[in-house]
């Protein structure tokens, strides 16, 4: 997280010249996340903003940032094409390394679930997590693989009705899948196993205390298409990789 945005100068056109407010929200590695405006100031979107990598040939570098900037493009076009909950693409500008998303009103799941009522709370958080199988696995039914499923990448969107609770750190709401920098279209059972192990080991890593009701996604996410009972067996697979590995070192 960076403590104050780019400079004007630094900001890539139209955004340079632009009045409206840039906050920054997070900083990686290949990308820079801003929180602004779309056409009228009123409309709130996500500004993913790539900068020229001055390590790499400036030919290649250009190349890697159209393809992948298009590659997520598509991909977030295909999914709200199907009915996958995700931001809506608004603007995108490969040559310049820009895109605009739909701004999610809400908390990460991951902000969501550390912060909540732990008291008679295993129900709404066994509702979370079933909500959280079923949009994984209507992504994979559409032949997407995220590639980087983590409870931070969801955000818990909520309904009219769920505004005031999930202020109070309830666990209602809408999950909405974001960030899809590392997102590909595959078919093959073991890129969807593979996915969820990533989650599974995401999960167990960031809410240890909640672990053992990690079995309630792959509960749900097992009716959501007709090869996730497939997609399932495969996990066992790939979850012995992963311990020989860690065994390995």
């Amino acid at each position: 997280m960076a403590d104050k945005p780019q400079s004007a100068r630094e900001l890539p056109p139209p955004f340079n010249t632009s009045t409206d407010k840039l906050e920054l929200i997070t900083q990686g590695a290949e990308a820079l996340l801003y929180k602004t405006t779309f056409l009228s100031p009123d409309r709130p979107a996500a500004l993913k903003i790539r900068p020229a990598k001055p390590w790499r040939h400036p030919t290649l570098d250009k190349r890697l940032t159209r393809q992948r900037i298009l590659a997520e493009s598509r991909v977030l076009v295909k999914c709200r094409r199907e009915g996958v909950p995700v931001p809506a693409v608004l603007a995108v500008d490969w040559e310049v390394g820009w895109s605009v998303g739909e701004w999610i009103e809400g908390v990460t799941v991951k902000e969501a679930i550390r912060r909540r009522q732990i008291e008679g709370g295993e129900q709404a958080l066994s509702s979370l997590l079933e909500r959280i199988g079923k949009v994984v696995g209507k992504l994979h039914s559409i032949g997407v693989i995220h590639g980087d499923l983590t409870t931070s990448n969801m955000m818990l969107r909520p309904s009219q009705s769920s505004e005031a609770s999930a202020e109070k750190g309830d666990l209602e709401g809408d999950i909405v899948l974001i960030d899809f920098g590392l997102a590909t279209v595959a078919q093959q059972e073991e890129d969807r196993a593979v996915d969820l192990y990533v989650l599974e080991r995401a999960f167990g890593s960031t809410h240890p205390r909640e672990e053992d009701m990690f079995g309630k996604v792959l509960e749900a996410y097992e009716g959501t298409h007709k090869d996730a009972k497939r997609a399932l067996r495969r996990l066992e697979d790939v979850r012995m990789r992963g311990r020989k590995k860690s065994m390995l070192g």
